[in-house]
């Protein structure tokens, strides 16, 4: 299955003897607040808005990434048949590339937000992670090179 990074560059592999990209990733966040993780998303990491259902559900995008946020309202938020409720937070993540971390992280902290920790660099590149209202994590990643 292929990719396409941020950068518009298409990446593509074969399977079963056709080349293949890939289409929209989704991926859901649950949140505690629906209407300020959009804000969130959309003031501070470029994504948009694509449909909003009240309190319980909207949904982001920001190149090929579908981010689904789910409030507490929403179907996702119903208990487990244990009564374990979804929530936010672990270690799981989405990663957004950058072409230049620091800047980022100023231009963020100039905005108010803190990143969780410092800017970590090692052979594959740079990355830090910030925390949204709900306490999910998105990575900004700046490939070395």
């Amino acid at each position: 299955m292929g990719f396409r990074s941020l950068g518009g560059t298409v990446h593509s592999i074969l399977i079963d003897g056709r080349e293949d990209s890939m289409a929209t990733v989704n991926v859901r966040y649950m949140v505690d607040d629906v209407n300020t993780a959009v804000a969130f998303y959309t003031t501070h990491f470029g994504f948009t808005r694509l449909s909003q259902a009240g309190p319980a559900f909207a949904d982001v995008s920001r190149g090929d990434l579908r981010l689904l946020l789910s409030g507490p309202t929403s179907s996702a938020g119903r208990p487990m048949a244990d009564g374990e409720r979804p929530r936010a937070g672990g270690w799981n993540r989405i990663q957004l590339i950058v072409d230049d971390v620091a800047g980022e992280v100023e231009r963020l902290a100039a905005a108010g937000l803190k990143p969780r920790n410092d800017v970590v660099t090692g052979p594959g590149g740079s990355q830090v992670l910030f925390v949204d209202p709900a306490g999910n994590l998105i990575e900004l990643f700046q490939p070395a090179g």
